[in-house]
């Protein structure tokens, strides 16, 4: 058995060619950083088990995180050793989630970048040793154990892992918080979608059929992980206690850190008269001129993104982040020199804010574009951690849903967010004291009080407004 200190490395030589160093190691492997603020995720999908063998760039796992559904790969060839989480268990950030026994030309800084510092003390880099490489008859034996044990329904697992969960990355992160919501495991769900994708209506019907007494039924209702059924007459209150989605969960303990914001409201009144006349003439011609893969119709949301950027070049304090000197403890701003906007967005799986990148240098149609693909990635579940990462300021339009007025809150790393109302009519008067027809539109500004004045917020807004207004304008500032 080679010596314990070599780690697994080992050396061959011949006399007739020149041979190379090559490594054999078992490394607990660290989730790396997979964005901006995420501390942990949950395990979606494993395509290894133990004992599978693995190349460069082979896909170990899917996460989910509250911002989207990352596929883990490897960085080397090696064979699998022991997997830390079961799927649906939230694995952190920063800690060991795989061990791979790394094999081939890896660099020894390469090995060492996968894994947190070695432990100072020899006692502790000794029973690591011993625990991978020492005792094979035992790492055999409960692999052995986790192959033949039952399931929860008490039937012994024949097939291995990356057969049973082949259609469940092709499910959506709304239909596999269906089957957590029925007690589904989505692998034993046939799936009818494009490709075996396992689609809601597959989880409905595999409960009616599972369970000939209980009736799934689609919720309806915005409480749709509670109890769908009718209330009753019964005079005895009840409560039903359900667990808050992944997505959920985040967004609890990001607005919960936000809160700790001081913030302050400005809002105001803005005429969308002529910026009504515009996208309606815009629109006319690009139904006529919009080829495949081009948007035929544009909304109000890329020019008011475009007004905004053109407002933080005059205020780009606005675009800037808080932060605290690690070596005086004293509070710092940041001025980011993009523009990245991001946009609030209801999806299937809960609030979610994708980002359109360097809007300074972008017009009105490739915003428009780049909202649109956004969005439909949104609904499908495709966003990736870099459409929702790198964020410097939000735009949240409830007005596509309804309400007036609102207080949006900051998103952490920001220091202010624009709130939309729903566009109405109203009457006003005119120039010559003419009562006329009207579209306006409430914005509601939030921002951070700690280094926002209300005066510097109230300019900012105006030019916004300015632009909004005239929105002609726009033209001057074409590059």
């Amino acid at each position: 058995m080679a010596d314990p200190q070599t780690r697994g490395a080992y050396y061959v030589a011949a006399r007739d060619f020149h041979s190379t160093r090559m490594m054999g190691a078992v490394k607990p492997v660290l989730l790396a950083d997979i964005g901006e603020g995420i501390v942990e995720c949950e395990i979606i999908q494993w395509f290894v088990e133990p004992e599978a063998r693995v190349e460069e760039f082979s896909p170990l796992c899917e996460v989910q995180s509250d911002k989207a559904s990352v596929e883990i790969t490897s960085r080397f060839a090696g064979v699998v050793k022991k997997l830390y989480y079961d799927t649906g268990e939230m694995a952190k950030v920063g800690k060991p989630f795989v061990d791979i026994d790394i094999v081939g030309d890896a660099k020894k800084e390469d090995l060492d970048a996968l894994t947190a510092p070695e432990p100072s003390t020899k006692g502790a880099s000794d029973s690591v040793d011993r625990g991978s490489s020492s005792h094979p008859e035992k790492t055999q034996r409960s692999e052995q154990n986790l192959a033949t044990a039952p399931n929860s329904r008490g039937v012994t697992s024949q097939s291995p892992p990356q057969e049973k969960g082949k259609y469940a990355s092709l499910a959506t992160p709304a239909v596999r918080h269906l089957c957590k919501e029925f007690s589904v495991e989505i692998t034993d769900v046939r799936g009818t979608g494009k490709g075996g994708r396992v689609l809601k209506e597959d989880i409905y019907k595999f409960v009616e059929a599972r369970d000939p007494g209980k009736q799934a039924t689609q919720p309806t209702g915005a409480t749709s992980e509670a109890s769908s059924s009718a209330p009753t007459s019964t005079e005895k209150q009840t409560e039903t206690t359900v667990s808050l989605t992944n997505t959920q969960q985040q967004m609890f303990k990001a607005m919960t850190r936000s809160l700790n914001i001081p913030h302050f409201l400005y809002a105001d009144e803005v005429d969308f008269s002529r910026i009504y006349e515009l996208r309606r003439r815009l629109n006319n011609v690009l139904s006529k001129s919009a080829t495949e893969g081009e948007i035929s119709k544009l909304s109000y949301m890329p020019f008011i993104i475009k007004a905004v950027s053109l407002a933080l070049n005059k205020f780009p304090m606005l675009n800037a982040r808080v932060d605290i000197d690690p070596e005086t403890s004293k509070p710092t701003l940041a001025y980011r020199s993009h523009h990245n906007i991001g946009v609030a967005m209801d999806t299937p799986v809960g609030l979610l804010v994708p980002v359109i990148k360097n809007v300074g240098a972008k017009n009105v149609l490739s915003i428009a574009n780049e909202l649109a693909s956004l969005q439909s990635r949104a609904i499908a579940g495709k966003l990736s951690v870099q459409d929702l990462s790198g964020g410097t300021i939000t735009v949240s339009n409830i007005g596509n849903i309804g309400g007036t007025y609102l207080a949006p809150v900051i998103v952490e790393r920001e220091v202010a967010i624009l709130g939309i109302g729903r566009m109405r009519t109203v009457p006003a008067f005119g120039e010559d004291d003419r009562v006329i027809k009207k579209q306006v539109c409430n914005f509601s500004w939030t921002a951070d009080h700690r280094v926002i004045d209300g005066a510097t917020m109230a300019r900012a807004a105006e030019i916004v407004r300015q632009i909004v207004e005239e929105p002609d304008s726009m033209i001057l500032h074409l590059r």
